[in-house]
């Protein structure tokens, strides 16, 4: 179908102002101008019962959203999106309120490092150290670790899919992935890909972009733990939902690596939003297909968080 009408005004704003692709900034520049599109497409914050600045023992800065429920709680781990490049736990901090509020459920949001400063492997290891330090200090926290959950939007999505994998080997046990439009993939040349070359959207030269400050060298896009897709095993995984868009570049990739789970016997949910681009999830405030896409989600987590 075509680009959605809401998404096709977006567009149009863009083009008439001639925002500049965050690929032609700086590092400084582009970190800025991503947060700030992502909270004024975000629309209003919701408010949360309880919201708390925390650190893990090895520093890591985490943002924990709690409703107004009695612990322990279900409990989603969050990695914010940004091509591991920009992004904060401000940048997720609109999503991470609608889904406390709507499944309703813990989150808890890892302020994981940066690349190029830390370039890859150092923020999935970040993600899976801080998931299991949370597992750890459970009691603490509020955390029901036997309704634990990871998930993420974009890069974030990629390290949710990266952590499952640790995990599986090394802990802690996780109820679920939520994977939204994740990069599974480095290198990859799927029609979506080739096609994606929108001057106006996020498009292909935005892929390759994140990819060069992620990787040091591209033989590491080579390792399942930067390209999910690539793993010898996806047995043993947790049970995810993969949300992906029609007019993203990285559409293909996550849709094949939910065929990947499913083949592998992952109880897999696969769910296309046609008319919608790369990081619809995070517009909710403009796009209708971003409410719907968190509503799904928070179903989703709420019917994963009931099995546990």
């Amino acid at each position: 179908m075509p680009l959605d009408p809401q998404v096709e005004a977006m567009r149009a704003e863009r083009q008439a102002r001639a925002v500049p692709q965050l690929y032609t900034q700086t590092l400084a520049e582009a970190r800025a101008a991503d947060l700030a599109s992502i909270q004024e497409a975000g629309g209003q914050a919701e408010p949360v019962h309880y919201v708390e600045d925390l650190c893990t023992d090895a520093g890591l800065p985490l943002r924990l959203y709690r409703p107004d429920l009695a612990g322990p709680l279900p409990t989603l781990i969050y990695f914010f999106g940004g091509g591991w490049t920009l992004g904060s736990i401000d940048t997720a901090d609109g999503i991470t309120r609608r889904l406390a509020n709507a499944v309703p459920c813990q989150v808890i949001t890892v302020g994981y490092r940066l690349a190029p400063e830390h370039p890859f492997p150092t923020a999935v290891h970040d993600c899976h150290d801080a998931t299991q330090w949370i597992a750890t200090n459970a009691d603490k926290l509020q955390v029901d670790a036997s309704r634990l959950v990871v998930g993420g939007d974009s890069a974030g999505g990629n390290l949710a899919a990266a952590t499952t994998l640790l995990a599986r080997d090394k802990g802690p046990a996780l109820a679920g992935q939520l994977l939204v439009y994740p990069n599974t993939r480095y290198g990859a040349n799927t029609p979506s890909m080739v096609t994606g070359d929108d001057p106006h959207l996020f498009n292909k030269t935005s892929v390759g972009w994140y990819w060069n400050h992620y990787l040091t060298d591209a033989l590491d896009g080579l390792d399942p733990l930067a390209s999910p897709l690539l793993a010898s095993s996806h047995e043993d995984l947790p049970p995810a939902l993969v949300i992906t868009a029609e007019y993203d570049p990285l559409r293909d990739e996550g849709e094949f690596y939910a065929e990947k789970l499913h083949a592998a016997g992952v109880p897999t949910t696969l769910s296309r939003y046609d008319g919608m681009v790369h990081g619809f999830f995070a517009m909710a405030g403009i796009l209708d297909g971003g409410r719907r896409a968190t509503a799904e989600a928070a179903a989703w987590l709420s019917r994963i968080f009931s099995h546990g």
